[in-house]
């Protein structure tokens, strides 16, 4: 169903904002600024600065302006609306989240989607809405970013992530259009905390099976990767997986006129039981940061191999169209090319392809990205320190940073570098220490607010001194001295047998 606009759309979020802010009025929001002003070379430094205004940027920012925290600043590579998946690699058609979570909200309910939805549309559109369009959802995520002033610098890429020997933290960064040598400009930005907000690829990037050896890259891609679609009319196009992404890749070909397209998947079935729903409630979302390793482990292993399915809508995408085929139990074992035709190998038999896309998901090894070269190797992972059972083995989970309880990162050899516990892990790789707070839509509040809140305390804690100074200093009288004309007789006064 498309949402057609109520006559008075405009008013109803020009009151929907009036509602907003008298909301945090009346909850004495956002707090006043609180964190004493700190410069280096005349240059005023950041409390925070926030890699990424995807979703969880911006949910990160929110909370800590509302916590009184304002020097900050988010920093995107992306055009200004264009942050995150959804109007780049994300080709659902829809979220796969059910429409009636709250998301980013921060308890707010003004702030939700639904208030957004039906300041515009109206009750019964809202009601009629099956779920929500991924590119309406990204509209959502700009009026939460204009109403609410957060402080994005667009088309602004992290070079290289500094440590400092007085503690502070210093961002290299680069403006411009990306692949625009000519109108780009460097800028060292310093910073006292800094937060990893960079969503689902996390602290490392696309995983491309080795099986694709040395085919020239021209010939696949990754299912993150701007795949011109409209390139695959009449193409044979191979996709390589089972997940969510990968019924979106194959239906946006199949859309686009690709002449065939197969899905190859290792699985002998689809999976069809999201398992990690069926316990979904505030008891995972803050409990989970508090269990035993070895049930950290546990749990997510069993939702990496029992795995999410894709959804229903997505696989119908696909099987509406008869020159789509899924291949169970196939595995590639072999990827090469002869001439422009991509061959792949299968248990079950070979391919002729001219395309070939991984919807094979993302890897967390950071030590794979420039940007965090100085100080990857000094980054704590989950294999470092903690052997799963026997029967129990998982490459990815081990690769996973082991964070603090305040979502930063730890030092693999103790005093190595000890300004990894002001960078903080705000995106997929957190789910192991602390649960899915930090990168999918239900529990992305509480992330947030568990994010803000720690970097609030770790803030005031650093500044411990300035704040007794201003506690001894403070000399506004609440009393005037002249209450009582005669201090010992009201004394006297009082009935001390009551």
């Amino acid at each position: 169903m498309t949402a057609t606009h109520s006559p008075h759309a405009a008013d109803g979020l020009a009151a929907l904002e009036a509602r907003l802010r008298e909301d945090l009025d009346w909850l004495e929001l956002p707090a006043p600024s609180w964190v004493p002003a700190r410069s280096v070379d005349a240059q005023r430094v950041l409390d925070v600065a926030i890699i990424g205004a995807g979703m969880a940027g911006l949910a990160a920012s929110a909370e800590l302006r509302l916590l009184g925290i304002d020097n900050q600043q988010l920093f995107d590579q992306a055009p200004a609306g264009s942050e995150g998946p959804w109007v780049t690699y994300a080709r659902m058609q829809t979220l796969r989240s059910p429409k009636q979570l709250t998301g980013p909200a921060l308890r707010l309910p003004a702030l939700t989607f639904r208030a957004w939805y039906e300041a515009q549309f109206g009750r019964e559109q809202w009601n009629a809405l099956y779920k929500i369009p991924r590119a309406q959802w990204m509209d959502y995520l700009r009026w939460y970013r204009r109403v609410l002033d957060l402080p994005v610098r667009n088309e602004t890429r992290v070079v290289k992530l500094h440590t400092r020997s007085d503690g502070l933290l210093e961002l290299d960064l680069l403006h411009g259009p990306s692949g625009d040598n000519s109108h780009t400009r460097r800028e060292i930005v310093r910073a006292r905390h800094v937060v990893l907000a960079t969503g689902r690829e996390g602290l490392g990037g696309p995983f491309i099976p080795d099986v694709v050896g040395d085919l020239p890259e021209r010939f696949y891609a990754h299912s993150s990767d701007a795949i011109d679609s409209a390139a695959l009319r009449g193409k044979r196009v191979g996709v390589v997986g089972a997940s969510a992404s990968a019924f979106d890749n194959a239906a946006s070909a199949l859309e686009a006129g690709a002449a065939q397209v197969d899905l190859f998947v290792r699985r002998d079935a689809l999976p069809r039981i999201n398992k990690l729903t069926g316990i979904g409630s505030p008891g995972l979302v803050h409990g989970f940061a508090s269990l035993p390793d070895a049930w950290k482990w546990r749990f997510l292993h069993y939702s990496a191999k029992t795995q999410a399915p894709p959804p229903r809508d997505s696989v119908l995408r696909v099987a509406r169209h008869p020159q789509a085929q899924l291949h169970l139990a196939s595995p590639l074992n072999q990827v090469d090319h002869e001439g422009e035709t991509v061959m792949v190998g299968t248990p079950k038999g070979r391919y002729a392809l001219d395309y070939l896309i991984f919807a094979t998901g993302f890897h967390s090894e950071i030590d794979t990205r420039d940007e965090f070269a100085l100080i990857a190797p000094h980054v704590r992972r989950w294999r470092d320190r903690f052997t799963p059972a026997a029967d129990l083995p998982n490459d990815e989970l081990a690769s996973s940073p082991d964070l603090d309880r305040n979502l930063a990162f730890q030092e693999h050899i103790s005093g190595s570098c000890p300004a990894l516990a002001r960078i903080h892990c705000f995106n997929h790789a957190a789910s192991l220490t602390h649960g899915k707070i930090a990168g999918d839509i239900p529990a992305i509040s509480d992330g947030a607010q568990r994010l803000a809140r720690a970097i609030a305390a770790m803030l005031f804690d650093a500044d411990r001194e300035t704040h007794f100074a201003a506690l001894q200093a403070f000399d506004t009288a609440e009393l005037a001295g002249d209450e009582w004309a005669d201090a010992d007789a009201a004394v006297r006064s009082i009935d001390t047998t009551a």
